[in-house]
């Protein structure tokens, strides 16, 4: 092509000319010759909705570049900001040292498999012992209200749930399957 500009009606002719350097001017702004390339193709993607007349093709695809850049920029640190925001609320660190909270994997497991060993001993509870049990343990209702719900005494509700912890540890120490 001639060093002359095209046309400024064809922006896609003075795209494919200044493609290269804009390569080039965008590797140098952000450090990587991949997000250059991957921003000079988002011009390539813009321009099918731009103005079929500007006054300057060459500086319309730097402005429209350099626009999509800070754009980028900016969604790189709100993305960066909300991950360490996230990352402050969900970890913990030590020395700059990032801690995970959860257990490990096997603990977990162990734990899901005695929880459903529990939840099994809960099934043969008495009715109304399971039922003062659920209320007090599980809905976090006092005694008295507890003994309300069932329509019993305070000391019965006592006795229930005395009864249920006895039992759902022998459960839990025996092979209760």
């Amino acid at each position: 092509m001639s060093s002359a500009e095209p046309a400024a009606g064809d922006l896609l002719a003075v795209y494919l000319e200044k493609r290269p350097a804009l390569v080039r001017f965008f590797t140098a702004r952000l450090g990587s010759s991949a997000a250059a390339e991957d921003l000079v193709q988002d011009i390539y993607l813009k321009l099918a909705s731009a103005p079929p007349d500007v006054g300057s093709p060459s500086a319309f695809l730097y402005r429209l570049g350099y626009n999509l850049m800070l754009d980028r920029v900016k969604q790189q640190r709100r993305a960066a900001a909300r991950d360490g925001a996230w990352r402050s609320l969900h970890r913990s660190d030590l020395g700059g040292e990032d801690l995970d909270a959860s257990p490990p994997v096997d603990q977990a497991v162990a734990d899901r498999q005695r929880l459903a060993k529990l939840m099994r001993g809960l099934e043969h509870l008495p009715p109304q012992c399971r039922r003062a049990f659920e209320l007090h343990k599980f809905d976090g209702l006092s005694h008295s209200e507890t003994a309300a719900a069932l329509g019993i005494s305070r000391s019965a509700v006592e006795k229930h749930v005395s009864s249920a912890l006895r039992k759902l540890l022998a459960w839990m120490d025996g092979d209760g399957r």
